[in-house]
């Protein structure tokens, strides 16, 4: 099911209209956030400003997103509402069933085997209602849809809580239950608490090591897990437009863990690229027609203090890479500062897995760039001292990624496994041999969530929240409190050599 570019062209085509009566109900600029609100309001034309964090109002989001988990009882309930075919373009992803264990064709014929009734129920109800379903192995959801349905200025409802990913290109994208779902595919409205808005002002550029991870770990350090409740969280400046889409879809995703409504960026030449790369050129044609009304009005973002209930500003000039945990994703540490912080809460510093996945970082840009530490690493004949694990976001990521020779990459290191492109480990769906015996250890990974027991089972493995060249790095070196920008690493032939910064292609 491609991305239907009618639908976009339509909402593009009422933007104007609705910006400005928006604009005369509000009385002062728009953030972005507050366009895409009110020119998704379920009544038309705004007539009248709503309160933020109190007013309850009606939307009309423009597509839905469900994965295999949460699609089951929404697909029951859509069958009993007595409609013919959904209301707003839908699709469904068979990417939470799918274990890993061994390895990416194996791990998937199992989830086939395992979970063939579930997959044959979703087929047959997608196909008759007219929703897309995208089949196991075919990619994690939240990358799916970035590469093939998100757009600037979309809103757009998914029953996973990191439906947020698709804010990177721009959209007013949120996490639901099945039942919202349920009534947006029969047409009817959808209602929000009007969010509050948090905005962040990204200056410089990133460098070195320093990744689009580290931002959103940063911000999840300075918020916390409950700092971002009820918000919206917009991205703005010279340092927004310098990341890549993939890059933002990153930061967005990991805004669940602040416990926000979603966030967002504005359109950008990252997003026409990425648009254009993933055969989108007609929304690039599209969204262009409109684009003043893509991102926030000119004097919002002057002056953040008078338009956001909250404002942060991170230099990316200044940040350095991040490891984030145990058991919570807002305990940020710079890697600088990790070595005395493992020593004084006793964290285990042998690694003995470093995964590099999930729908937060399994883009190409990320598996690149996880690639470059690894040719180095092999090239300057350096043995990993833990295992790598890795899961491809989607088969368009895999694919090409194998063409292109990364995967070749990753497997000249002895013991790296290549898991389906699914969820796996990120969500609890990992076999590790040894987990029932619960020891106390540490592993590192790219994911979004560290809670206890969520990666393995075992209450005990304190799971570590890093960028996918992060990870790598560690893979390498087997030490938690590794820094690649100041250590060494002893090769096969008993030299100090030191990895090179990361590389990487959007």
């Amino acid at each position: 099911m491609t991305f239907d570019i009618e639908m976009i062209r339509k909402v593009y085509e009422r933007f104007p209209e609705r910006i400005q009566a928006a604009r005369h109900a509000v009385g002062k600029p728009l953030t972005l956030s507050e366009k895409i609100l009110y020119a998704h309001l379920w009544e038309g034309d705004a007539q009248g400003a709503y309160e933020r964090g109190n007013s309850y109002v009606d939307f009309a989001p423009d597509r839905v997103a469900m994965q295999d988990a949460t699609a089951q009882m929404a697909l029951l309930q859509f069958m009993q509402a007595g409609k013919d075919k959904v209301a707003v373009p839908s699709t469904a992803h068979a990417d939470h069933l799918i274990q890993a264990r061994i390895g990416a064709d194996k791990d998937l014929q199992d989830g086939i085997n395992k979970n063939n009734e579930v997959f044959n129920f979703l087929s047959s109800v997608c196909t008759k209602y007219g929703i897309g379903f995208w089949k196991p192995g075919a990619g994690i959801i939240h990358q799916v849809v970035l590469e093939n349905y998100a757009f600037p200025g979309g809103m757009m409802i998914g029953t996973d809580s990191h439906t947020v990913n698709a804010g990177g290109l721009g959209m007013v994208a949120i996490g639901v239950g099945g039942a919202d779902a349920v009534d947006v595919m029969a047409g009817m409205a959808w209602e929000l608490k009007f969010p509050k808005l948090i905005g962040i002002k990204l200056t410089g550029r990133l460098n070195g090591w320093t990744s689009a991870k580290d931002v959103i770990l940063k911000v999840a350090g300075i918020l916390t897990v409950k700092g971002g409740t009820g918000c919206i969280v917009e991205y703005f400046g010279e340092g927004a437009q310098s990341l890549s889409a993939t890059g933002k879809g990153t930061i967005c995703n990991m805004g669940a863990e602040i416990g926000a409504t979603t966030s967002t960026f504005g359109y950008d030449d990252s997003m026409r690229r990425y648009l254009s790369a993933t055969g989108r050129q007609d929304v690039v044609d599209a969204a262009d027609k409109v684009a003043d009304h893509l991102t926030g009005d000119a004097e919002v973002y002057a002056n953040p203090e008078q338009y956001f209930d909250q404002v942060i500003e991170i230099n990316l000039d200044e940040l350095t890479p991040h490891i984030n945990g145990p058991f919570t994703p807002d305990l940020a540490t710079p890697v600088a500062e990790m070595k005395d912080k493992a020593a004084a809460n006793d964290w285990p510093t042998d690694i003995e897995w470093a995964l590099i996945g999930s729908c937060t970082n399994s883009s190409y840009e990320d598996l690149s760039r996880a690639a470059s530490i690894v040719a180095d690493a092999v090239e300057k004949g350096l043995q990993p001292k833990a295992i790598l694990g890795i899961n491809p976001g989607s088969e368009q990521v895999r694919f090409t990624a194998e063409r292109d020779g990364l995967m070749d990459t990753f497997n000249k290191l002895t013991g790296t496994r290549i898991f389906t492109n699914a969820c796996g480990p990120c969500i609890g769906q990992w076999a590790r041999e040894g987990a029932e015996k619960q020891e106390k250890n540490s592993i590192v990974h790219s994911f979004n969530r560290n809670f206890a027991k969520r990666a393995d089972g075992n209450p005990n493995t304190h799971a570590f929240v890093t960028s996918p060249e992060m990870v790598a790095a560690i893979a390498i070196s087997g030490k938690l409190d590794f820094n690649p920008i100041t250590d060494t690493l002893t090769n096969i032939h008993g030299q100090e050599v030191k990895l090179i910064e990361p590389t990487g292609h959007e």
